[in-house]
C-alpha cells in the first residue's frame, strides 16, 4: 500500500467554505457543506453529523457471544446485531462499551480490549465506531432505555459467523467485529488492553 504523502491529499482535498445546519434532531443532525474542490469547482455536501458509537464483542470461554435481536425502523425489520450504542456527550469509548454492554444485556467484563475503529458510512456521515473485546463476563440486570425492546441471545460464533455468510445477518457493524473476532482468535489480529 502506498504512503500516503501530501501530495495526494492536495489532489483531492476540498476545502469548505460555509456550514448550514439543515436539520437538527434529537442526537443525529444534517449539515450542508460548501465546498472548494481540487479541481476548483463549487458544490455542496450534505451529510448526517453523528457522535459516534462503541461496539462489544462480547466472548465467553466456550466461544459463545451475546448478540441481540431487535427491531430498526428505518429498515422497516429486525436485525441480528452485536450490542454497541452511542457515545454521550464527552463519552470515551471505553466508558460507553462498558455502560452499553451492561444497560442492554446484564452483563459486566473483567477484561476489556480495544480492537479498531471503522467510519462506517463516509459518503454521507461522521459517525464512527469503536469495537472492543469483552471478557470475564458476569451476568446481572438490563437496564434498557425507556422504550428500547431488544431480546439478548448467548449463541455459538461458528454459528453467528455462517450467519453472516448466508445473509442473514447484514448489520455492517456485526459482519465487521465477526471478522475481527475470527482474526483475533487465530492470533492474526491484536488487541490493546484497556
Amino acid at each position: 500500500m502506498p504512503k500516503v504523502t501530501d501530495e495526494m491529499i492536495a489532489a483531492v482535498r476540498e476545502t469548505k467554505t460555509k456550514t448550514e445546519r439543515v436539520f437538527d434532531g434529537h442526537f443525529l443532525h444534517i449539515d450542508c457543506d460548501t465546498v472548494t474542490t481540487a479541481s476548483g469547482l463549487v458544490r455542496s455536501r450534505e451529510y448526517i453529523r453523528h457522535p459516534g458509537a462503541s461496539v462489544i464483542i462480547a466472548l465467553f470461554d466456550d466461544e459463545t457471544i451475546l448478540m441481540e435481536f431487535q427491531w430498526r425502523q428505518p429498515c422497516e425489520k429486525a436485525f441480528w446485531e452485536l450490542p454497541a450504542g452511542k457515545l454521550d456527550p464527552n463519552e470515551k469509548a471505553s466508558v460507553c462499551a462498558r455502560r452499553e454492554l451492561e444497560e442492554e444485556t446484564g452483563y459486566q467484563a473483567d477484561q476489556w480490549y480495544y480492537l479498531g475503529r471503522i467510519h462506517n458510512a463516509i459518503g454521507y456521515s461522521d459517525e464512527h465506531l469503536e469495537f472492543f473485546l469483552a471478557k470475564g463476563l458476569k451476568a446481572g440486570d438490563r437496564h434498557l432505555d425507556e422504550g428500547e425492546c431488544l431480546e439478548v441471545y448467548r449463541l455459538p460464533f461458528k454459528e453467528v459467523k455462517e450467519m453472516t455468510l448466508n445473509g442473514e445477518i447484514t448489520d455492517v457493524k456485526t459482519i465487521i467485529g465477526v471478522y475481527w473476532l475470527e482474526k483475533y482468535l487465530k492470533g492474526e489480529m491484536a488487541a490493546q488492553a484497556c
